[in-house]
Parts: C-alpha cells; sequence; structure tokens
C-alpha cells in the first residue's frame, strides 16, 4: 500500500483542507494562477497547510499581486468551506485548450461543422457505470453542449435527454431516461448535503463550475415522473452591451448607467437574455466606476472580479434566506449599486424601490413583455390603499425600463429587439396618475431621449432582413406598422 499511496493521493486529494480546496478552485476559476502553479504551491507547502498559509505565498512568490480580490476569495472560501469541498478536484489534469476541446470524444467536429449535436455519452448503458464515471461522463457532455452553442440541456426521466439551441430544441439520445437514471444522472455532480437538500425540497438551484471555463446554472425538481434537471450554459465571458445587440442604443443605457440612484429595470419572458444584459451593465459599471456594487442572485452565475469597483455577490441559499432579506441587510453594508437577479414578491418589489429612494442605484429583472406591462407589475402587487403612494414613489424613482426579445434569424442565430422607456416629465405624470395606457404613445414622441417601441424596433430589423416575415409579424402589435410589411 505504501508504493500506491502517492498515486491515490494524486486522485484523491481531500487530505487538503476544504477551504484550502476552494481557494484554489477559485483562483483557478478567476485565472489568478495556472493550474501548474497550483500544483507547484501545493508541492511546496503540502497537503496540511492551512488557507492563509497558501493565501501568504501566493503574494510572496508574486503570482497575485491583486491582494484586495485574494482577501475576497479567501472569504469566500472559508463560506463555501462550510458545506464541504468543492465538486471535483481543482488540481486534476488541466483541461484542454477551449479551440482543441472539439476533439473530445462527445462532440463530433464533423457534426458540429454539420449543425448536428453527437455524444458518445453512454445512455444505454448509464446504469453500468459507477458514480465517479457518471459524473465524469456528465461534465463531458455538458461541455459538449457548451461547444455546440446550446443554451440549455434538459434530462427527465420517461423523456429523451434534448437540447436547446437558438430556441430550438434537439433529442441527443434515441431513448427515454428512466426515473432511476434520471435521478442519478441529476444527482451525480451534487455534494451529500446539496443531494439531502434536494431529496428534501424537492427542488434546488445551484451553479455549477466545472472549470474556470465551463460554468452552468441548474436547476432540479422533481414532477410525476421523477427526478428532472435543467442545465443553462453561462457564458465564460461577459459581453459588452454592443456586443449583445445594443449599438443604436448605447447612448441611452449608458446615461440610465451614469445615475447614483434611481431603479432601472430589465424585463422580458424566459430565455430571452435578461441575466446575460444584467451582467453586461453590472461589468460595465464595474469598470467606469470607484463604487461599491452588490448584487443578489439565485444562483450566481456570472462572476464578477472587482475592478475599478468593489463587487459582493450573494447567491440566495448558501449566503442570505430570500432577496428580500438580503436587500433589507444590503442598506446597512454601504452600496452604491444593488443589482438583485428577480424582483419576483411584494416584499422584494418593495425593499428595491425603498432603496432607489435612499441614495443607491438599483437594477433588477422581472418577466414582462414591455414596459406598459411592467409597470402594471410592479404596481399591482400592492393593495388598493397602496397604490397612490407607490405610484408617487415610482414614478420619483424609476429611471428607465428596457424590455427585450430574442427573435430566430434567417442564418439559424437570434437577434435582440428591445423596448426602452426612459422617465422624463410625461411618464411620471403617467406613473402618477395610473395612466399606463398612454405609455405607447408618450415613448413615441419619446425618440429623441432614446425611447423606442418593441413593433418599431423589430420592423426596423425586418427592413436590415436580420429577421423573417413571419418573426416580425408575429412580434409586431401595429396594424399599420403589420400592414407595411404584408403590404
Amino acid at each position: 500500500m505504501a508504493e500506491r499511496e502517492p498515486t491515490l493521493r494524486r486522485k484523491y486529494p481531500p487530505r487538503m483542507n476544504p477551504d484550502v480546496l476552494w481557494l484554489f478552485r477559485l483562483t483557478l476559476d478567476q485565472r489568478l494562477v495556472t493550474h501548474a502553479q497550483a500544483v507547484a504551491l501545493r508541492a511546496a507547502l503540502g497537503d496540511r497547510a492551512e488557507l492563509m498559509d497558501y493565501a501568504q505565498k501566493l503574494i510572496d512568490d508574486g503570482l497575485v499581486e491583486d491582494i484586495a480580490t485574494l482577501e475576497k476569495l479567501a472569504d469566500l472560501a472559508m463560506t463555501k468551506a462550510e458545506k464541504g469541498p468543492p465538486l471535483g478536484d481543482p488540481f486534476e489534469d488541466e483541461p484542454p485548450a477551449r479551440e482543441s476541446i472539439s476533439a473530445a470524444p462527445f462532440a463530433d467536429p464533423a457534426a458540429r461543422t454539420a449543425g448536428k449535436f453527437s455524444t458518445a455519452f453512454p445512455f444505454a448503458t448509464l446504469a453500468q457505470l459507477d458514480d465517479p464515471a457518471l459524473a465524469t461522463a456528465l461534465r463531458e457532455l455538458l461541455r459538449a453542449t457548451a461547444r455546440f452553442g446550446a443554451s440549455d440541456l434538459h434530462l427527465s426521466p420517461s423523456s429523451r435527454p434534448f437540447i436547446r439551441k437558438n430556441r430550438e430544441l434537439t433529442f441527443v439520445a434515441p431513448h427515454p431516461l428512466t426515473p432511476a437514471d434520471s435521478l442519478r444522472l441529476n444527482t451525480a455532480l451534487l455534494s451529500a448535503g446539496q443531494k439531502k437538500i434536494f431529496l428534501e425540497r424537492k427542488d434546488y438551484d445551484y451553479a455549477l463550475a466545472v472549470s474556470h471555463a465551463d460554468r452552468y446554472r441548474v436547476n432540479l425538481m422533481f414532477h410525476k415522473n421523477g427526478a428532472a434537471g435543467s442545465y443553462r450554459m453561462v457564458p465564460d465571458q461577459v459581453r459588452t452591451l454592443a456586443e449583445l445587440g445594443f449599438e443604436a442604443h448605447l447612448g441611452t443605457l449608458e446615461k440610465l448607467l451614469s445615475y447614483h440612484n434611481g431603479l432601472i429595470l430589465i424585463t422580458g419572458p424566459v430565455g430571452s437574455g435578461k441575466t446575460t444584459t444584467l451582467a453586461s451593465m453590472v461589468a460595465y459599471l464595474n469598470e467606469t466606476r470607484t463604487d461599491h456594487i452588490i448584487t443578489v442572485e439565485d444562483p450566481i452565475e456570472v462572476v464578477q472580479p472587482p475592478k475599478g469597483c468593489n463587487v459582493t455577490q450573494r447567491e440566495v441559499g448558501p449566503h442570505t434566506k430570500t432577496f428580500a432579506s438580503a436587500l433589507k441587510s444590503a442598506l446597512r453594508e454601504d452600496p452604491d449599486v444593488i443589482v438583485i437577479g428577480e424582483l419576483r414578491d411584494l416584499e422584494t418589489i418593495e425593499m428595491a424601490i425603498t432603496a432607489s429612494e435612499t441614495g443607491h442605484l438599483v437594477i433588477g429583472t422581472m418577466h414582462t413583455s414591455d414596459a406598459a406591462t411592467t409597470l402594471n407589475r410592479l404596481l399591482d402587487v400592492f393593495a388598493p390603499a397602496q397604490q397612490p403612494q407607490i405610484r408617487a414613489s415610482v414614478a420619483e424613482s424609476l429611471r428607465g425600463v428596457v424590455c427585450q426579445r430574442l427573435l430566430p434569424a434567417p442564418d439559424g442565430g437570434v437577434t435582440l429587439a428591445c423596448e426602452i422607456m426612459v422617465n422624463n416629465t410625461a411618464i411620471q405624470n403617467l406613473i402618477r396618475e395610473g395612466k399606463t395606457q398612454g405609455l405607447k404613445n408618450t415613448m413615441e414622441t419619446g425618440a429623441r431621449e432614446g425611447m423606442c417601441l418593441m413593433g418599431n424596433v423589430v420592423y426596423a430589423l425586418w427592413q436590415e432582413k436580420k429577421i423573417s416575415d413571419e418573426t416580425a409579424l408575429a412580434n409586431i402589435t401595429n396594424r399599420s406598422v403589420r400592414a407595411r410589411i404584408t403590404g
């Protein structure tokens, strides 16, 4: 056994403290150190060293110069370690570069060129895999899904596994998963604590980091046939607002983000890219300001390393009980900007409005289709007796509403369409008086202030041949605009 011990330790390093393992996982994810540097550091200090020994060694050896970021990651590592070590081994062989990853057995390069998804995942023999082999296979399936450009992977009992790319669904296996196989597969990457929570609550949200470049937002739940999972691919880089498709509206968005108080809402249906836009806005603020940004997310998807700003990211569950409790706490944490992953209930919305009135810039998302619907949803959660006061508060604190959709493009991709409402005197009066039905007319005459209606933006995309006739007609309600397309 003495001769085999080094091999066993290389494969299974949990003799190290969980907080040290988390520190290396986080520093690798943030690309503060390379895989080779992490391995060398471990060899120099050994497995029994404490977290602060490793952190100090990173500074002494000049591997990390951003001490503030390292301190933040060390605090985060200690917090995460309370629930156990990270999934996977941060010291495992370094994954191949993204350019060469296409040669992996779970993604056939020829199939990618032909626009077809191909996987060697052993769905037919899944029951024969042991737990470590199953976890490794699932990680490779996730990587293959991301490389293919799909946005989601779905694993559900009594259904064939499928992916979603550009809003289209594609099955990736010929046979449905059994309830037993689906349960094993969807819990293969969970720690013992996470699995216990999932089995007790019957639903569970978490962020999965397979490597520093492969992150996923995961939702697990039970339905009538058993345990199912939805895996959303998280981009490894934050794209700018211009890269997302907001080129024509950059001036308007940058003006909204220049305020130091007030409320900005990002809205749209499920899968419309709200989280991506929100992350891009946080990155813009992070690069152009020197403020304290607090985000509350469920779960944390895009990691935002501190740049000009100090960014504190909190996750509902591990770091706080609810959005509302995190917001209440945030007001005592000296924030300049508060970012809310979703405004979903009365208490959260009320706290967001209060925060926007007390000298903070608040940015949040809602599941609504246009500016008028957004304001109605925002106000209707309050009791009728509160409506006049809330309308007055929102009229004063609201900075703008950005509604967005992702529309299928002729080339198989997607293109962004958006509606932007900027709060001016006319908009304020309509909100205060509860006359939201007049918003469209006011927005149509507010083009000079950067406002635009969804129908007009969709029509412009049709003129530029970025969307088809059918897509344009499906997203335009104005009869006169529709007539220009059909006539």
